[in-house]
C-alpha cells in the first residue's frame, strides 16, 4: 500500500517565510480553546445522566436519551454544517457553531421548569452547535502543517478537549450533584442545572466574539492524488474513509457509552458502591487518561506508524473492559478506568487516516466523517438495553466488540503512514 498523499487543503501562500508559520501557530492555539470547551460540554453529559435518571425516574434506555439526542445532532447536521462552512469558510463557521451552542445552553434554563423532554431538546440544540464547531475545526487543524504530523497535531488538540472533559465532571459533580438534595423535590433538583449551563452560555458567547476578531490563516483547496486501488468517483467510493466512518462510530460509541455507566457502574455494591457525587471524581479519572494518552501520543505518532499505535491501544483496551465486566471490586473499576488512556489517540488517528489521500473530496470526507460520530447516540442506547435486560456490568461488553473493529482497522491501514 502507497503512503497517502497529502491533505486536499493547505494554508494559502500568501504570507513571507517565517510569518507563515507564526500564524499557523497562533492559529492552532485559538482553534484548542474551542477543542477544550467542547470537551468541558461533552463530559457534562455523563453527570446529568444519572441525575436526570433520578429526577425523572428513567430507564436506562430513557436515560440514554441524552446521548441519542446530543450525537444523533451529529448525523443531521453533519452534512449541512460542512455545506455551510463552504459558503462562509472555517471562521465565521466556528464562531456560528460557538454561537448556537451558546444558545444550546441558555436553554437548559426554560428546561430545568419544564419536563424531560424539554432538556433532550436543550441537548440537541447545544449539540449541533459543536456539530458545527468540529467539522470546522478538525480539517482545519489537520492543515496546519505537514500532512505527515497531522495525526500528531490533531492529537495534541484533542489532548486539550480531554482537559476539558477531565474538568468537566468535576465541576459538575461539584456544582449539580452537590446540590441535590438542598431543596425537596424533582423541580428543585432540576434547577441546580441552571447556574452552570448560564455560565457556560455567556463563555461560549464571549469566545464567538473573540474568534470573530482573530486573524487566521486562510485555507485553499488543492486537487491531490487518492491512494492507490481506491476509487475516484466521490469520497464514498474511497475504501479507507468508508471503514475509517464505521471506525469513528464504534469509537465515539464505546468512548460516550463507557463514560455515559461509569457513575451506575461504579455504584454497583460488587464494584465500589459509590454514591452519585463520588463516583463524579472517578469519571474525571477517565476522562484524564485520554488527556494524559494523548499528549503522550502528540510525541510518540511523529515515530510510530498511528496504525500500529491506534491497534495496540484497541487490543488494550478489549483487554480492560473485558476485564471489567467479568471481575469485581477494585480490580474492575480501575480496568473500566484505565480505558481512558487507551482511548486517547484514537478519535484523531482514525479521523487523519480516514481523511488522507482524499484530494478534492477531503471536505465531503469531513462531513461523512462528523457525521460517523453519531455513534455516540447509538451505541449507548443499545448498552441501555443491555443494561435493563443483562445487568450494568456485562452491558460492557458492546463497548468491547466496539474496539474489536478499531483493531482490525489499525492493523488493516498499518503501513499508509511512513515515520520519518
Amino acid at each position: 500500500m502507497a503512503n497517502m498523499a497529502p491533505n486536499t487543503a493547505r494554508v494559502a501562500p500568501q504570507d513571507p517565510a517565517g510569518t507563515q508559520q507564526r500564524g499557523n501557530t497562533s492559529a492552532l492555539v485559538i482553534v484548542t480553546m474551542l477543542f477544550f470547551m467542547w470537551g468541558l460540554i461533552t463530559s457534562l453529559n455523563d453527570i446529568l445522566i444519572p441525575h436526570l435518571k433520578s429526577i425523572y425516574t428513567l430507564s436506562y434506555v430513557q436515560a440514554m436519551l441524552v446521548q441519542f439526542c446530543f450525537f444523533g445532532a451529529y448525523a443531521i447536521i453533519s452534512l449541512p454544517a460542512g455545506a455551510l462552512i463552504r459558503r462562509i469558510g472555517y471562521q465565521k463557521g466556528a464562531v456560528t457553531g460557538l454561537l448556537i451552542a451558546a444558545a444550546g445552553c441558555a436553554l437548559f434554563y426554560p428546561a430545568s421548569y419544564s419536563s424531560y423532554g424539554m432538556f433532550l431538546f436543550a441537548f440537541f440544540v447545544l449539540a449541533a452547535g459543536i456539530t458545527v464547531l468540529q467539522v470546522a475545526a478538525n480539517p482545519y487543524v489537520a492543515v496546519l502543517g505537514p500532512a505527515r504530523t497531522a495525526s500528531s497535531r490533531l492529537t495534541l488538540t484533542q489532548a486539550f478537549n480531554s482537559l476539558g472533559t477531565t474538568i468537566g465532571p468535576a465541576v459538575g459533580g461539584l456544582l449539580i450533584l452537590s446540590a441535590v438534595g438542598a431543596a425537596a423535590g424533582a423541580t428543585a433538583d432540576a434547577a441546580t442545572v441552571r447556574g452552570p449551563y448560564l455560565a457556560l452560555a455567556a463563555t461560549l458567547a464571549v469566545l464567538a466574539v473573540l474568534f470573530m476578531a482573530a486573524r487566521l490563516p486562510k485555507i485553499a483547496e488543492t486537487e491531490d492524488v487518492a491512494l492507490e486501488g481506491e476509487g475516484h468517483g466521490s469520497a464514498l467510493a474511497h475504501r479507507h474513509l468508508v471503514l475509517g466512518a464505521l471506525g469513528i462510530f464504534l469509537y465515539v460509541g464505546a468512548e460516550v457509552s463507557i463514560g455515559s455507566f461509569l457513575i451506575n457502574f461504579l455504584g454497583e455494591s460488587r464494584i465500589a458502591g459509590l454514591s452519585h457525587g463520588d463516583a463524579a471524581h472517578y469519571v474525571s479519572i477517565y476522562w484524564g487518561g485520554a488527556m494524559v494518552g494523548r499528549f503522550i501520543g502528540f510525541a510518540v505518532m511523529r515515530v510510530v506508524s498511528p496504525g500500529k499505535a491506534l491497534a495496540f491501544n484497541a487490543l488494550l483496551a478489549i483487554a480492560l473492559v473485558l476485564t471489567a465486566t467479568f471481575g469485581s471490586g477494585t480490580t474492575a473499576m480501575w480496568a473500566i478506568l484505565a480505558v481512558g488512556l487507551c482511548n486517547s489517540i484514537m478519535f484523531p488517528t482514525i479521523f487523519t487516516m480516514a481523511l488522507h489521500g482524499l484530494g478534492k473530496f477531503t471536505g465531503q470526507g469531513s462531513g461523512i466523517l462528523c457525521m460517523a460520530i453519531v455513534g455516540g447516540a447509538i451505541v449507548p442506547f443499545a448498552q441501555g438495553a443491555l443494561a435493563d435486560s443483562m445487568g450494568v456490568q456485562m452491558s460492557f461488553l458492546l463497548p468491547a466488540a466496539c474496539y474489536a473493529f478499531i483493531l482490525y482497522f489499525g492493523m488493516k491501514y498499518a503501513s499508509l503512514y511512513k515515520a520519518k
